[in-house]
């Protein structure tokens, strides 16, 4: 702990002269990039690798540190305001979040998703369907002022769920290979799916009313079929015609050619979801889950390793600039406000509640249904990256999700986050006496 706070000095040290003296302006956009990244990737590495130390996701610590930059106007520090709205930020933070999800679904795998059976299946609806609905109507009770898209934006972040956080304290209590553990697993990649299908639902109803679509139920049997076709059609079209353009680059042999290939497709498939009103990252997952099934041990090289090796260098660079810049909207003024620390227990409450019930969608007997449902709790990322993508949808000049709508959100993925390490020990541990 002493060496960890010895590093935290001598970044502090560092940055002092910028932020006394600021860097917007300086130089061309370049070298204001170059200082940019300067700033937030050792603050981003400090801050992941303090809150593991904690025992806490490096995604914790990366919300936090933005956080506390994109507020140091608060003590009259103001060299780093520009962060909030810079565009090479929100260019690389975009790219960030397209490869999380690019890799989100590089680990789901379909064949593993066919086995895990109707319980998993049955959790994962429930784990969406009941979040959704609490939402919308907690939003519409304490936000009634607000439209009917902001109540279903509100409702679709809480459909998410970050398996990740989850997989890690099994892992690290043993019970990865438990029943459990193997719904639960399960049910994620499912609830990634039906959580994205929902997301790209909504986005497209308020894009459509942007553009003076009216709602009406034939438009969302649009948006429905849209995002179903999509996802089904890009994953069937996909693995039938991927691996075959993947075996014939492997014949020129030219060392990164399969990853530039991959690079390529990942964005050609959130390119393709972006013109029919789909969110990005939908296409991104979607391209995760076709390339899972190329055989790249095949056709690299040994020395080369695999595709996660060649992806996970971008990936360490560009993720944490989003999660930063999650953080780095923050006005942590607005947490004093009485209505957002209300909005924010309230999501939190019922985020908790609509998870929790998952645990008796599992069929079988003598389960720790307690623990399936608090394995299914933890926001993370995940939403993070839905709160995210609110952050550029507006209505009618209205923007879906405000500073204080924002906040609450983010204090509900941060609750959900911390507290499900500690709850799921508990009830693993409650279950052995």
């Amino acid at each position: 702990m002493e060496g960890l706070r010895t590093k935290a000095r001598n970044i502090i040290l560092l940055f002092i002269p910028v932020l006394l003296l600021g860097a917007e302006g300086h130089g061309d956009l370049i070298s204001s990039l170059l200082l940019v990244l300067v700033i937030l990737l050792p603050s981003a590495k400090l801050a992941g690798l303090a809150a593991e130390r904690l025992g806490q996701p490096a995604v914790m610590g990366e919300l936090i540190t933005g956080m506390l930059l994109g507020n140091l106007g608060l003590v009259g520090l103001h060299g780093l305001d520009y962060l909030k709205s810079d565009p090479a930020v929100e260019i690389l933070a975009s790219l960030g979040v397209i490869l999380l999800l690019f890799e989100v679904g590089l680990d789901s795998s379909l064949a593993e998703l066919m086995k895990v059976g109707l319980s998993s299946l049955l959790v994962a609806t429930i784990g969406v369907v009941l979040p959704f609905g609490l939402g919308w109507l907690t939003s519409a009770f304490l936000l009634s002022d607000h439209s009917f898209y902001v109540h279903s934006f509100i409702g679709a972040t809480l459909c998410a769920t970050s398996v990740g956080i989850t997989a890690r304290v099994l892992q690290d209590i043993h019970k990865i290979r438990s029943r459990e553990a193997r719904i639960i697993l399960g049910a994620a990649v499912i609830d990634d799916i039906l959580g994205l299908i929902i997301l790209a639902i909504v986005a497209g109803m308020i894009i459509g009313a942007s553009a003076g679509v009216p709602l009406s139920i034939g438009s969302i049997a649009l948006l429905v079929g849209k995002a179903v076709i999509f996802l089904v059609g890009s994953i069937v079209i996909g693995i039938y015609l991927v691996p075959r353009l993947f075996r014939q680059a492997a014949k020129t042999e030219m060392r990164g050619m399969l990853f530039s290939l991959s690079l390529a497709f990942c964005f050609l498939l959130s390119y393709l979801a972006t013109l029919i009103d789909l969110a990005s990252i939908v296409g991104a997952f979607a391209a995760g889950l076709i390339l899972e099934r190329v055989p790249f041990g095949e056709y690299l090289h040994e020395e080369e390793g695999s595709l996660e090796d060649f992806l996970h260098p971008v990936s360490v660079f560009l993720v944490p600039l989003f999660f930063m810049q999650m953080g780095l909207k923050i006005d942590l003024t607005s947490l004093l406000r009485v209505d957002v620390l209300g909005l924010a227990l309230a999501l939190t409450a019922v985020a908790i509640i609509g998870k929790q019930a998952c645990g008796w969608g599992a069929l079988e007997r003598n389960l720790n249904r307690l623990s399936i449902g608090i394995g299914m709790v933890p926001r993370g990322e995940v939403g993070l990256i839905f709160a995210g993508v609110g952050l550029t949808l507006s209505v009618g000049g209205e923007r879906i999700l405000d500073e204080a709508i924002f906040a609450a959100i983010l204090v509900m993925v941060m609750v959900t986050t911390l507290i499900t390490p500690p709850l799921l020990q508990w009830s693993f541990a409650r279950s052995r006496e």
